[in-house]
């Protein structure tokens, strides 16, 4: 019996009056050996190695040898029982579909987008771009056993917008509905980044954030090329946090990052809003993803007042206020955050979507259900529906 089976049980709710329930953000990291068997022939023997110690289970990578972090594997233990460092075997086998459909049907769960744990923390760009398409196969595999339930996002690199339309075309025709962007674009190295995190590998923190500093910006009149091939395959980005990374592993910092993680992402939106980018393609819509929602109500207001005055100077080229863009274009996914529930109404708020974050530490699973009853209180039936599955189709055209 697994460790969540009892919280399961006490979880149940009876007489369940909202509805399906698609999960706007939920994340399959693969199984470390995965690598070995879909990178291509001349780089597998480059994959990530699996050691068995005394004292731990290790990942040895390019002559580095890391103890296995289970930090993005907590779903069924109460917080006082996380654990950061552990050994394999004591993952919820999350990439296993038995495993994930069953923990599915037992949270409430009918649909889930799936974010990712690709690509490889590689210093190499030949093995790091192979790994974005690796990865990019075994998810798609791993969802063909439900693809009515599991919808997977396809990451890609960013570091040249010839290479990315090509992703993403490819993708697009293999089925994919979510295409994830890094924050901002990556260099020419894709794996460099100034956003460094101790406890992460570069290419790792380049694969969310790209760079900020970087000589490629999505403000660039040349990506007009990509959102055009985005907007002709029907597929909507998704920047996965990823403005500001948490320190994994420092306890001294990780909390009050946190929350500069979610409200950092007001910059690569406010990149898409205010160099017309929405005007230019009315059609393209971007999810920020696990970035909460309670502020996205105060940002909208905050820019609709500023760009009143500054518009004028700063030569601003967009056709309608900030909020507009908000409305029509932008989709923001959060875990617990009433406050985003309560402003769902007003301008720049209406276009939110649940999620469990399974399995992942700020997960609500097995609770879900309890916890979006609680989080609901007092909010209209039809209102509860739109955020906990109908605007998550809606991102993805699936209606």
């Amino acid at each position: 019996m697994s460790e969540a089976d009892p919280a399961i049980k006490e979880a149940a709710i009876d007489n369940w009056a909202y509805g399906p329930i698609f999960d706007a953000d939920a994340h399959i990291d693969p199984p470390h050996d995965m690598w070995k068997d879909y990178l291509p022939a001349h780089l597998k023997d480059r994959a990530p190695r699996i050691l068995h110690e005394d004292d731990g289970d290790y990942i040895e990578f390019e002559g580095n040898r890391r103890p296995f972090m289970m930090i993005n594997n907590q779903a069924g233990r109460e917080g006082k029982n996380f654990k950061m460092k552990g050994r394999l075997e004591e993952q919820r086998k999350v990439w296993e579909p038995a495993t994930r459909l069953a923990d599915m049907d037992a949270d409430g769960m009918d649909a889930a987008l799936l974010f990712g744990g690709g690509p490889l923390g590689s210093f190499d760009n030949e093995l790091y771009v192979a790994s974005y398409e690796a990865y990019q196969n075994w998810v798609l595999d791993f969802c063909s056993v439900a693809p009515d339930r599991l919808f997977p996002v396809g990451y890609v690199p960013m570091r040249d917008i010839d290479e990315t339309c090509r992703h993403v075309e490819r993708l697009a025709k293999k089925g994919f509905r979510a295409i994830n962007l890094p924050a901002f674009p990556q260099n020419p190295d894709a794996w460099k980044t100034s956003s460094g995190v101790k406890a992460l590998k570069e290419g790792q923190v380049s694969a969310l954030t790209g760079d900020a500093k970087g000589a490629l910006q999505y403000s660039d009149p040349a990506f007009d090329k990509l959102w055009k091939t985005v907007v002709d395959a029907n597929v909507v980005i998704t920047f996965h946090l990823g403005a500001r990374v948490p320190r994994f592993g420092q306890k001294e910092y990780f909390l009050a990052d946190m929350p500069m993680s979610k409200m950092a992402m007001a910059e690569p939106i406010g990149i898409f809003i205010y160099n017309a980018i929405f005007d230019r393609f009315p059609d393209l819509r971007i999810g920020s993803m696990e970035s909460g929602v309670g502020w996205f109500a105060w940002f909208a207001e905050y820019n609709d007042r500023t760009w009143e005055k500054q518009r004028f100077w700063t030569e601003c080229p967009i056709k309608n206020p900030p909020s507009y863009y908000m409305d029509t274009n932008v989709f923001g996914s959060f875990i617990q955050d009433r406050t985003g529930i309560l402003n769902r109404n007003l301008p720049g708020g209406r276009n939110i979507m649940w999620s469990s974050d399974y399995p992942h530490s700020e997960t609500t699973f097995p609770r879900s259900r309890q916890i979006i009853a609680r989080d609901f209180e007092g909010v209209p039936e039809e209102d509860v529906k739109d955020i906990i599955n109908n605007n998550a189709r809606k991102l993805l055209g699936l209606d």
